[in-house]
């Protein structure tokens, strides 16, 4: 390793300068409504502290991430995932040397947009939204952050810094292609309306610190997906010996500690995979970086790919995990039980209020009968998505007779 990278190949979280690839809080692109910076917090600091006091924040104490909040105290919610994801992204920025609280505050922030029920709302939400440019959770995070958020005085939304609204837009990649085109379909409305006050730039790939929320992401939910699975019943340690990275992490605890019960065995291959994962990002990262030799932000920005990635190997092996999960627990006839039950839920909840906005509280009605239907379906989209599980359910009982059972 040569240049700004050196070094990064050896594993290693101790306090080291900021590298020139880093974004520097100093040098923000700003806010939309330009505010005084603080003398005591840097502008990265103060979007991970404003993100953390929302109510958005708050809500995803009660947002499912796999299984239902009510059916168990130890399952991940979209909080305790979005914490878990966090912490891993913090701790790749710090080995990375670019910005922790950047880093963290994309984390944080990554899963605003999820509906209630998790990937079933977003689904039966975007179906219900076709005819109104559809319903991406990534989308709904941006504008929760840039309008739904009524916190402040002089403006709506959180007016978090370019940086931290760059990261949650893009943190997967660019939007759109030197064509002005989506990238895999048509960049979703609030994105690009946004895009028209604040260019975001979507053309161009996030900087570090978004990358590695976005890799943290999939480390963080490969791992407790597992441990979700097995406290349920419906993975066990047998099944996982047939997948190449868990199955591998396994023998050698077992071989470590023979006696090691069950339970222990989960949490020991969890933490393992984590740092492997890990410690396979950084090396992969390190090596990218070595061959780019970015001298700025701007070279990240431009480099054309991915910076913060699996090596070859890992990411055939983290591939071979996701399509195990997708197959054993995600598409699990009970998971799929309790899905269809949610997806009825939202799907009730959109037609009644779409039909008669007048049953949203006071502050949703909006214009109620002079909005087009464009806007009331908006308006409904966004109280839906805002939704914990609980509420949902709990509207559904008020609004109709029979409430489908998510047990």
């Amino acid at each position: 390793m040569t240049g700004e990278a050196e070094g990064l190949g050896n594993i290693g979280f101790g306090y080291r300068p900021r590298a020139a690839w880093a974004s520097d809080p100093a040098k923000t692109r700003g806010r939309l409504f330009p505010e005084v910076e603080s003398p005591t917090r840097t502008a990265f600091q103060r979007d991970r502290d404003r993100i953390i006091h929302s109510t958005a924040f708050r809500r995803l104490r009660h947002k499912t991430q796999v299984f239902i909040a009510e059916e168990g105290d130890h399952y991940r919610t979209r909080l305790t995932h979005t914490i878990e994801v966090a912490q891993i992204a913090r701790a790749l920025a710090r080995a990375l040397r670019c910005d922790e609280d950047l880093a963290e505050a994309v984390a944080l922030v990554h899963d605003f947009g999820h509906t209630p029920f998790g990937h079933t709302g977003e689904e039966a939400l975007n179906e219900k939204m076709a005819a109104w440019g559809g319903f991406d959770h990534n989308a709904q995070s941006l504008r929760a952050v840039t309008k739904l958020e009524h916190r402040y005085a002089e403006f709506d939304g959180l007016n978090l810094s370019w940086e931290t609204l760059e990261g949650l837009a893009k943190h997967n990649g660019p939007l759109i292609g030197p064509d002005g085109e989506g990238l895999g379909g048509p960049v979703p409305s609030s994105i690009m309306d946004y895009d028209a006050l604040h260019d975001l730039e979507l053309d161009r790939y996030a900087g570090i610190e978004a990358q590695c929320a976005a890799i943290a992401d999939d480390i963080a939910y490969d791992a407790h997906d597992i441990d979700d699975g097995l406290r349920s019943g419906l993975l066990s340690l047998g099944m996982l010996e047939g997948v190449e990275l868990s199955g591998a992490i396994l023998r050698q605890v077992r071989e470590l500690y023979p006696a090691l019960d069950p339970v222990r065995t989960g949490h020991e291959l969890m933490r393992r995979q984590i740092t492997l994962m890990v410690e396979d990002v950084i090396r992969t990262t390190g090596a990218n970086l070595d061959e780019i030799r970015p001298a700025s932000v701007e070279d990240v920005h431009d480099a054309g790919r991915t910076l913060v990635a699996f090596s070859p190997s890992m990411r055939a092996n983290e591939r071979e995990l996701k399509a195990f999960l997708y197959a054993n627990l995600y598409r699990n006839p009970v998971v799929l039980k309790v899905r269809e039950a949610a997806d009825r839920i939202v799907r009730d909840l959109f037609d009644a209020y779409f039909a008669d906005p007048g049953l949203m509280p006071e502050g949703w009605r909006g214009l109620l009968g002079k909005a087009t239907d464009r806007v009331r379906a908006r308006n409904v989209a966004d109280f839906l998505a805002g939704m914990t599980d609980n509420y949902a359910v709990k509207e559904h009982r008020r609004l109709f007779d029979h409430t489908p059972d998510l047990g």
